[in-house]
């Protein structure tokens, strides 16, 4: 997958209002792949798409305990 450039304080896109998503397609199963590998990457336990500057509703995070691997999907 791709890992994505994160966005920072003063970026508009982080203040405007994200589209909820209808249908989990190949798009958004992408996205959050992306998403997963970006976080990761980070490091971090959370991101959500407007961070990555895509204005959708759409969450990822990892609560494993230090040392535990991460979920597989």
């Amino acid at each position: 997958m791709a890992i994505r450039p994160i966005l920072v304080i003063p970026d508009a896109r982080l203040r405007a209002v994200a589209d909820p998503i209808g249908e989990v397609d190949d798009e958004i199963k992408t996205l959050a792949k992306d998403m997963l590998d970006t976080m990761y990457d980070a490091p971090g336990i959370g991101l959500a798409a407007p961070q990555v500057g895509v204005l959708k509703r759409i969450v990822v995070m990892d609560l494993a305990g230090e040392g535990e691997p991460p979920p597989r999907w």
